[in-house]
C-alpha cells in the first residue's frame, strides 16, 4: 500500500528531483532511469500496455521457467506462495515476477524451505507451516525483503512491463525530496550490483539468454 500517494501531475518532479540525488551513484541512477522510463504507464490499447495484462501474467511465468522455478497454476491463498518446490501463479504479475526475485535473493540452502524461511508471506494461509520453516530474525527477514523488492521491480522494468506503479507500491519514493530516500535506494541497488543480481547498467543479471532473446522479438 502506497503510504503517501504522489498526484499524477507531481510525477515528473518527483522523479526528476529522485534522480537529481543519484547524480553521484551512476549504477544506481542507471537503474533508477530504467524504472522511470516505465512511467506513464502505456494504456492498454497500446502494444505491451496496460497493467496486470494475461500476456503481463504469461510472461511472468516464463520468468520463473526461465530461471528453471517450477509453478502451480492456483491461488496461493490455497496454501502457500512458495512451499519449496513450486510458485503458485493464479496472482497479479508483479507477485510473479517478485517470488521469482524472493528465490533469487535467498540462500540456497533457504530455497527448499516454505517461503524461503521468511516466515508467512501475504498470500499465504498456512501460516503455522510457514512459521515452523522460518530461519531468519526480522531484521535479515526485512533487509531481504528490500532486496526483492526492488530486484522485482527492475525484472519488471526488463519484462517492458510498469515497474514504476510496483516502485511506488512498495514505498521506494515515500518522502522522495529527501536525500535519505536515495540513500536507501542507492544502498539496495549497490548492493544487488555488488551480489552480481545486476549489472552496472541496472539490468538483472540472471537468465540473461533468455532475457536478451526476448528482447530481439517486437512487442505485440
Amino acid at each position: 500500500m502506497i503510504l503517501t500517494p504522489i498526484a499524477i501531475d507531481d510525477m515528473p518532479k518527483a522523479l526528476a528531483a529522485f534522480d537529481a540525488h543519484l547524480d553521484d551513484h551512476p549504477q544506481a541512477q542507471a537503474a533508477f532511469r530504467r524504472i522511470a522510463a516505465t512511467w506513464p504507464v502505456r494504456p492498454a490499447d497500446q502494444p505491451g500496455g496496460g497493467v496486470d495484462t494475461p500476456a503481463h501474467r504469461a510472461e511472468a511465468v516464463r520468468l520463473a521457467h526461465a530461471h528453471g522455478i517450477e509453478t502451480l497454476d492456483e491461488p496461493p491463498s490455497r496454501s502457500f506462495m512458495w512451499d519449496g518446490k513450486v510458485i503458485r501463479t493464479d496472482v497479479e504479475a508483479t507477485v510473479i515476477v517478485h517470488e521469482v526475485t524472493h528465490w533469487l535473493c535467498a540462500a540456497p540452502e533457504r530455497r527448499t524451505l516454505i517461503d524461503y524461511g521468511l516466515g508467512p508471506g501475504p498470500e499465504t494461509t498456512a501460516r503455522r507451516e510457514a512459521r515452523a520453516d522460518k530461519r531468519l530474525c526480522f531484521e535479515d527477514c526485512m533487509h531481504e525483503e528490500q532486496q526483492t523488492s526492488l530486484l522485482g521491480v527492475l525484472w519488471e522494468a526488463e519484462l517492458d512491463q510498469p515497474a514504476i506503479l510496483a516502485f511506488l507500491e512498495q514505498n521506494w519514493m515515500e518522502h522522495w525530496e529527501r536525500s535519505s530516500t536515495a540513500a536507501f535506494f542507492i544502498r539496495h541497488a549497490e548492493e544487488l550490483f555488488t551480489r552480481g543480481l545486476i549489472d552496472a547498467e541496472g539490468r538483472p543479471t540472471t537468465a540473461r539468454e533468455w532475457a536478451d532473446a526476448r528482447r530481439s522479438v517486437p512487442v505485440g
